[in-house]
């Protein structure tokens, strides 16, 4: 008689986003900036790459670098107004990531 192996085994897709996510958050700034652009998010105010510098005490370059990984790793949404790229946290894929890493025994 064969056991059936427990519904919580974690999927290949979980593991690729346990990684790309774990990467992503693996740096201070990341962690920062992520929070700071949810905050605004909750509080209904717009957050574009202007907004971030002002807040924090890094280069436009820096911050854009670190931007580009919370995107990668779709933490983070853009959306094109006009001129200005504004900054959307992705708590899908940050609660996905949460879950996923509740298997991880």
């Amino acid at each position: 008689m064969r056991l059936r192996k427990e519904s919580d085994e974690m999927l290949e897709e979980e593991i690729i986003l346990i990684a790309k996510v774990s990467d992503a958050l693996a740096h201070p700034a990341r962690i920062k900036i992520f929070r700071f652009i949810m905050q605004c998010n909750r509080n209904r105010t717009s957050v574009c790459n202007k907004d971030i510098v002002e807040a924090f005490d890094y280069s436009q370059a820096t911050i854009s670098q670190h931007i580009k990984k919370l995107v990668n790793a779709d933490l983070v949404q853009v959306k094109k107004q006009d001129k200005f790229s504004m900054y959307y946290a992705n708590i899908g894929n940050l609660v996905k990531y949460l879950d996923a890493t509740k298997k991880f025994e």
